[in-house]
């Protein structure tokens, strides 16, 4: 048994083949770069009010448009994942602009708006939006969370001027009472007016 056991222990290592190398190098690589994209998507979860990317439905996009029919001026959306109603917004005549946390989403919204002609007065800012100033804008829409809405809210009324629409998706603001609500369920849209 010992004789076994040292002429095991004396054997030399196997070296690896440069394949075997450049294929360790490649896999570790590609699992470090999943990971760093990754990133930004999960990190919201660990935040105390976790806004998560969720893109608007065919629907949403129409209750938007059908809420903003009429208006006109700079637009904010809130948590602009994709750029989605940003674009809708300025097919629409606004002067749109979108603030998102998540900086793939921000750089593919940019990149979006470069390659398409009638998108590139839009733009995108990477920003934290409670420290975001909401005082310019005469429209904003907001696909955000239940446990957000309160303090939005808020936010809302410290912030904008009297006229301002809001339009919320998914979740309606808790205290201020809509104008109007389009669609049912998930794809429900609420239209709101700043009274001073």
């Amino acid at each position: 048994m010992e004789q076994i056991f040292q002429e095991t222990e004396l054997k030399p290592p196997k070296k690896l083949s440069p394949f075997g190398k450049t294929l360790i190098y490649v896999t570790g690589g590609l699992a470090a770069g999943v990971s760093i994209v990754c990133i930004p998507f999960v990190s919201p979860a660990l935040r105390k009010i976790c806004l998560p990317y969720v893109p608007a439905t065919t629907e949403q996009l129409a209750g938007v448009t059908k809420a903003l029919s009429g208006r006109s001026g700079r637009l904010l959306d809130v948590g602009s994942g994709d750029g989605r109603i940003v674009f809708t917004a300025a097919k629409l005549g606004f002067k749109a602009e979108g603030v998102e946390l998540n900086p793939w989403l921000v750089y593919y919204s940019r990149i979006a708006a470069l390659l398409t002609p009638q998108y590139r007065d839009t733009k995108f800012y990477r920003r934290n939006l409670w420290k975001f100033d909401l005082k310019p804008y005469e429209n904003i829409v907001i696909f955000g969370v239940e446990q957000m809405m309160n303090e939005f809210e808020k936010k809302l009324l410290k912030e904008t001027s009297s006229g301002t629409v809001v339009v919320a998706c998914r979740f309606p603001l808790p205290n201020m009472i809509p104008i109007e609500t389009i669609g049912h369920g998930i794809d429900t849209v609420w239209k709101y007016v700043v009274k001073r």
